[in-house]
Protein backbone atom coordinates (compact mmCIF):
# COMPACT_ATOMS: atom_id res chain seq x y z
CA UNK A 1 0.00 0.00 0.00
CA UNK A 2 1.71 3.29 -0.77
CA UNK A 3 2.16 5.78 2.01
CA UNK A 4 0.25 9.15 1.15
CA UNK A 5 2.29 12.40 1.03
CA UNK A 6 1.54 15.04 3.49
CA UNK A 7 0.26 18.44 2.20
CA UNK A 8 2.97 21.24 2.35
CA UNK A 9 2.66 23.79 4.71
CA UNK A 10 4.06 27.35 3.89
CA UNK A 11 3.94 30.26 6.41
CA UNK A 12 3.73 33.89 5.91
CA UNK A 13 6.62 36.04 7.49
CA UNK A 14 3.30 37.34 10.06
CA UNK A 15 2.57 33.57 11.10
CA UNK A 16 5.68 32.43 11.49
CA UNK A 17 6.61 35.24 13.87
CA UNK A 18 3.13 34.79 15.20
CA UNK A 19 3.99 31.13 16.35
CA UNK A 20 6.88 31.63 17.46
CA UNK A 21 6.22 33.88 20.05
CA UNK A 22 3.18 31.80 21.46
CA UNK A 23 6.08 28.99 21.74
CA UNK A 24 8.50 31.45 23.37
CA UNK A 25 5.34 32.93 25.90
CA UNK A 26 5.54 31.68 29.47
CA UNK A 27 1.57 32.09 29.70
CA UNK A 28 1.05 30.01 26.40
CA UNK A 29 -0.69 26.66 27.57
CA UNK A 30 2.19 23.89 26.96
CA UNK A 31 -0.83 21.87 24.38
CA UNK A 32 -1.23 25.04 22.06
CA UNK A 33 2.72 25.88 22.61
CA UNK A 34 3.10 22.17 21.24
CA UNK A 35 1.10 22.71 18.63
CA UNK A 36 2.53 25.90 17.22
CA UNK A 37 5.80 24.14 17.51
CA UNK A 38 4.64 21.32 15.64
CA UNK A 39 3.90 23.51 12.88
CA UNK A 40 6.86 25.63 12.57
CA UNK A 41 8.85 22.29 12.59
CA UNK A 42 6.62 21.01 9.53
CA UNK A 43 6.79 24.44 7.92
CA UNK A 44 10.42 24.15 7.70
CA UNK A 45 12.26 24.20 4.86
CA UNK A 46 13.01 20.87 4.88
CA UNK A 47 9.54 19.80 4.40
CA UNK A 48 9.63 16.48 6.56
CA UNK A 49 7.09 13.66 7.12
CA UNK A 50 4.88 13.16 9.51
CA UNK A 51 7.21 10.16 10.80
CA UNK A 52 10.29 12.45 11.01
CA UNK A 53 8.49 15.06 12.77
CA UNK A 54 6.89 13.04 15.17
CA UNK A 55 9.71 11.38 15.92
CA UNK A 56 11.94 14.52 16.39
CA UNK A 57 8.96 15.81 18.54
CA UNK A 58 8.53 12.97 20.78
CA UNK A 59 5.18 11.87 19.49
CA UNK A 60 3.00 9.97 17.09
CA UNK A 61 2.56 10.91 13.41
CA UNK A 62 -0.99 10.31 13.78
CA UNK A 63 -0.56 13.61 16.02
CA UNK A 64 1.81 15.24 13.59
CA UNK A 65 -0.97 14.30 10.73
CA UNK A 66 -4.09 15.76 12.33
CA UNK A 67 -2.65 19.03 13.25
CA UNK A 68 -1.35 19.68 10.00
CA UNK A 69 -5.05 18.94 8.64
CA UNK A 70 -6.47 20.97 10.98
CA UNK A 71 -3.87 24.04 10.17
CA UNK A 72 -4.50 23.68 6.73
CA UNK A 73 -8.00 23.75 6.78
CA UNK A 74 -8.67 26.28 9.48
CA UNK A 75 -5.25 28.25 10.09
CA UNK A 76 -4.16 29.40 13.57
CA UNK A 77 -7.82 28.86 14.83
CA UNK A 78 -7.56 24.90 13.83
CA UNK A 79 -4.54 25.12 16.50
CA UNK A 80 -7.07 26.25 19.44
CA UNK A 81 -8.89 23.51 21.62
CA UNK A 82 -12.45 23.14 20.62
CA UNK A 83 -15.59 23.99 22.23
CA UNK A 84 -15.90 20.72 25.16
CA UNK A 85 -19.28 19.08 25.18
CA UNK A 86 -21.35 18.56 28.28
CA UNK A 87 -23.09 20.40 30.66
CA UNK A 88 -22.34 24.33 31.04
CA UNK A 89 -20.75 24.96 34.55
CA UNK A 90 -23.88 25.95 36.39
CA UNK A 91 -21.26 28.32 39.13
CA UNK A 92 -19.50 31.14 37.37
CA UNK A 93 -15.97 31.71 37.66
CA UNK A 94 -16.25 34.89 39.22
Amino acid sequence: MPVPIAHPVSLTPEEHTRLESLVRAHSTPQALAFRCQLILRIAAPDRPSNLHAATELACERHTVGRWRQRYLAHGFQGLQDAPRSGRPPRISPL
